[in-house]
């Protein structure tokens, strides 16, 4: 029998097992029916209709890390409960990401999220969603005690959250006080704070968690291979988030209007050009004059200016250089794991949307 992993399947598994468990443990609290009916209506809102690339990747992976040779995976597959289990860990991913989202569009004071209005918008939400974020942040540690306190990596998975969640975090806040988008000060941004950033806000939850869970559900989370997981995965989400910023501004067809120069995001590019135009030249000017103001006019000079830097060139340059350096790392990996990262590196490397 062959692998399969479709969205429909994992998403079945949230449906019919991991919200019914969430709320069971809501109702055994006697909380009235109007919170039962609104905690619900949150969790389902906030997780469902995502790309669940994040979740998907843990039964992707340990499909993968429970073989034994490179050689036995065409032919491996999950049984059953294996691949219950690891989609509950890929769907505890997506509530931490839920959380961090209904606390993001808030902070940010987003209008939309997957084609919907965000949380907080929503009739009758407004500033509860805060409490809301908390809930769904919570609800991961019950849904670990639920199904994996029996475990014998139980305290790993929940060091694991924590510490992600920490790490998160901290990417979150030198983004809020780098870059807050009514006050503009690119004196503020540089390319050691924005990897920072990336690799704390982005690429810690994105890229290493799943894989990280997947070792501890494969039982090969040993200090080599999870050492092996971060050296990779953490420049590969800091990669991925260059590529983001880049398509934010020239890319093509990419299903959304970009907004990081209206924004005042601390992104790539901006460092980017900071980095090559001198302080006091005309260039700077443009950009100073210009970055982070709600007028497409002042956004139209500021991509002026990097055309004039020829910035698309130098990403395609960073872009290469990039994806030969992750291949080089993966290449001193374990057979498996470099299985794991190149599926990682071959969804991500030169991709246009």
């Amino acid at each position: 029998m062959s692998y399969t992993n479709s969205r429909e399947k994992f998403e079945q598994v949230f449906r019919e097992t991991v919200v019914p468990a969430i709320m069971e443990d809501v109702k055994k609290t006697g909380i009235d029916q109007k919170a039962y009916d609104w905690l619900e209506q949150a969790v389902l809102h906030n997780t469902i209709g995502g790309k669940y690339n994040r979740g998907m990747t843990v039964p992707d992976s340990l499909r993968i890390l429970k073989c034994n040779t490179a050689e036995e995976i065409k032919d491996a597959d999950l049984t059953e409960d294996e691949y219950k289990l690891s989609s509950i860990l890929g769907w505890c991913t997506e509530l931490l990401q839920a959380m961090f989202l209904v606390a993001d569009d808030i902070m940010d004071a987003s209008i939309t999220r997957r084609g919907h209005p965000c949380w907080y918008r929503m009739e009758g939400v407004g500033m509860v969603a805060i409490n809301d974020s908390f809930i769904l942040g919570a609800v991961i540690f019950n849904v670990l005690k639920r199904f994996f306190r029996q475990e014998s990596y139980y305290v790993d998975l929940l060091e694991l959250f924590h510490e992600t969640s920490f790490q998160t975090e901290l990417g979150q806040l030198l983004d809020l006080i780098t870059a807050p988008e009514d006050k503009v000060h690119l004196d503020n941004f540089n390319l050691n704070k924005y990897s920072f950033i990336v690799r704390y806000k982005t690429a810690y939850y994105s890229f290493y968690l799943p894989v990280a869970l997947a070792m501890y559900q494969a039982g090969v989370a040993t200090e080599q291979n999870l050492k092996e997981a971060m050296t990779v995965l953490i420049p590969l989400g800091e990669y991925f988030q260059v590529q983001d910023d880049f398509l934010d501004c020239f890319g093509v067809d990419i299903g959304k209007i970009g907004t990081d120069i209206q924004d005042n995001k601390c992104g790539w590019l901006i460092n980017k050009a900071l980095e090559i135009v001198g302080k006091d030249s005309e260039h700077r000017k443009i950009l100073d004059e210009n970055y982070g103001k709600k007028d497409a006019e002042c956004e139209k000079k500021v991509k002026a200016v990097y055309n004039e830097l020829k910035l698309e060139q130098i990403y395609h340059d960073y872009e290469k250089a990039k994806v030969e350096e992750l291949e080089a790392l993966i290449k001193q990996c374990s057979p498996l794991n470099q299985e794991v990262f190149n599926k990682f590196l071959s969804k991500i490397a030169y991709r246009k949307k």
